[in-house]
C-alpha cells in the first residue's frame, strides 16, 4: 500500500533552500493509549483518537512539529492505518493544521507511508520459547498486531511516489556477511525454513525521493528494532546491528550490488545523490547494549556528515552527571534518533533536540512520559547546495 497527499500545484523558484529535517519517534501506537496487552488493540485505537482531534498527547506532539516546523519529518512508532483519510490526513486536519496552545499551525500536503513488518505474523517459533503464538516475539518485527509501531513520512515538498524503493521483504539472509544467531552449543537458532524467510527490517526500509525545486533529495527512512528484549543470543542486537548497516552498504559505491528492493529492482543509491537518513536507531556509538559498531560506522561514513551532533538543554538537565546527557534523545537517557545528511548537497546551518529545560518555554510538553513521547524530536537545519 503506497499513499500520497493530494499534489497541489506548487512554484518553487531557483533559490538558495533552507530546509530543515527532523525524525520524532511519537509513540503514537495503540498501546500508549490502552494498557499493554489489552485484548483487541489495533490501529483503530489510534484511528479513533485521530478523528477526535482532542487527544492531549498528539496534540502536545503536533504543538511540537508545529514549533520547530521542519520542512520533512518522519514520524516513528505512528500505526499504520490503511486508509490515508482516517490515518495521515487525519492526523494533519485535524492537529497540525489547528493552532496548539499558541504554536501556528502547520500543513503538510505530501506524505509517503506503506506497510511494515512489525505484527506481521510468521509461522515459525521465532524466539525458541515452545509456543508458536504468531505474533509478538513470533511475529516477522515484534508487535501484537500487523502494522503496530509503524511509520509515516511528512513533506512540505512533492514526493515522486513512484519512484520510493522499499525493502521490508528483502531476506537477512542475503546480506553478505550477516550477523548468523547461534544457540549456546553453537547450533543456528532460526530453523532453516525461518531463516530463508526471514526479512532483515524489523519495520521497513525506504527511499523516498523529495524533489525540492530541480533537485531530488533521497531520505533514507528506517526504525531498527531495539537491541534489547532477547537472551545471550542476541538476536535483536544483531538485526539492530545489521539493520543500521544496511543504509551504510545502501550508499556505499562498491557494496551495494547485493540489495533489492520490493520490486526486485538490486543495487543501491545512486551516485551523487544527496541523501538524509532519518530515523529512531535505537543505537548509540556511546552508550546502551547496542552493538556499537553498526552505528559507530554508519556515521563515520564518508559520505554522511556527523561533524555535529544535536543537543539540548533539556537533556543536560536531566542526566547531570552523564557527559553524554546533552545529545541525549530519549527520556531513557540515550542518543537513539537521527537526521544524517550527506556531505553531498547540504551545508549545515543548526541542529538542536527539542527538550526544553525546566523553566524554559514548552517544557511542559516533555515533563513526563505522557505528555508526549519518550523520545524527543530531532532536527537538522541545512542549505540545499
Amino acid at each position: 500500500m503506497l499513499a500520497a497527499g493530494v499534489l497541489f500545484s506548487q512554484s518553487h523558484p531557483e533559490k538558495t533552500h533552507e530546509l530543515t529535517f527532523a525524525t520524532y519517534n511519537v509513540s503514537m501506537e495503540s498501546e500508549n493509549y490502552f494498557p499493554r496487552g489489552t485484548k483487541g488493540n489495533s490501529e483503530q485505537v489510534l484511528i479513533n483518537e485521530l478523528n477526535s482531534g482532542n487527544n492531549l498527547q498528539i496534540k502536545n506532539i503536533a504543538k511540537i512539529i508545529q514549533t520547530v516546523r521542519p520542512d520533512v519529518i518522519l514520524l516513528n512508532e505512528f500505526d499504520y492505518i490503511k486508509n490515508p483519510k482516517l490515518g495521515v490526513k487525519k492526523f494533519v486536519k485535524n492537529y497540525l493544521k489547528v493552532n496548539q496552545g499558541g504554536a501556528k499551525a502547520i500543513d503538510y500536503p505530501y506524505y509517503y507511508y506503506s506497510t511494515v513488518n512489525t505484527g506481521q505474523p510468521s509461522p515459525y517459533d521465532l524466539n525458541n520459547d515452545g509456543k508458536l503464538e504468531n505474533f509478538g516475539n513470533d511475529a516477522w518485527g515484534f508487535g501484537m498486531y500487523p502494522g503496530q509501531y509503524a511509520m509515516v513520512l511528512l513533506s512540505k515538498y512533492p514526493i515522486d511516489v513512484k519512484a520510493v524503493r522499499t525493502f521490508q521483504n528483502f531476506k537477512w539472509k542475503d546480506m553478505p556477511g550477516a550477523l548468523l544467531i547461534k544457540k549456546p552449543d553453537g547450533s543456528d537458532w532460526y530453523s532453516k525454513e525461518a531463516w530463508a524467510q526471514f526479512p532483515l527490517s524489523s519495520k521497513s526500509h525506504w527511499d523516498v525521493p523529495v524533489k525540492i525545486g530541480r533537485k531530488t533529495v533521497h531520505i533514507l527512512a528506517s526504525h531498527p528494532t531495539p537491541p534489547s528484549f532477547d537472551g545471550a543470543e542476541d538476536r535483536n542486537g544483531k538485526r539492530n546491528h545489521d539493520e543500521i548497516r544496511f543504509w551504510r552498504d545502501y550508499i556505499s559505491d562498491n557494496s551495494a550490488s547485493y540489495i533489492y528492493d520490493d520490486k526486485g529492482v538490486k543495487g543501491g543509491l545512486p551516485t551523487n545523490s544527496p541523501f538524509v537518513i532519518l530515523g529512531d536507531q535505537n543505537a548509540s556509538p556511546v552508550e546502551g547494549n547496542a552493538i556499537r559498531e553498526g552505528i559507530q560506522s554508519l556515521l563515520a561514513d564518508p559520505k554522511i556528515n556527523s561533524d555535529f551532533t544535536p543537543a539540548s538543554n533539556g537533556g543536560a538537565e536531566y542526566s547531570p552527571q552523564n557527559p553524554f546527557g546533552i545529545n541525549h534523545t530519549a527520556f531513557w537517557r540515550m542518543r537513539a534518533d537521527y537526521v544524517l545528511p550527506s556531505k553531498l548537497g547540504f551545508k549545515v546551518v543548526n541542529s538542536g533536540v527539542f527538550w526544553p529545560a525546566k523553566g524554559e518555554p514548552m517544557s511542559e510538553l516533555v515533563e513526563k512520559r505522557e505528555s508526549s513521547s519518550d523520545h524527543r524530536l530531532v532536527w537538522v537545519k541545512v542549505i540545499l547546495e
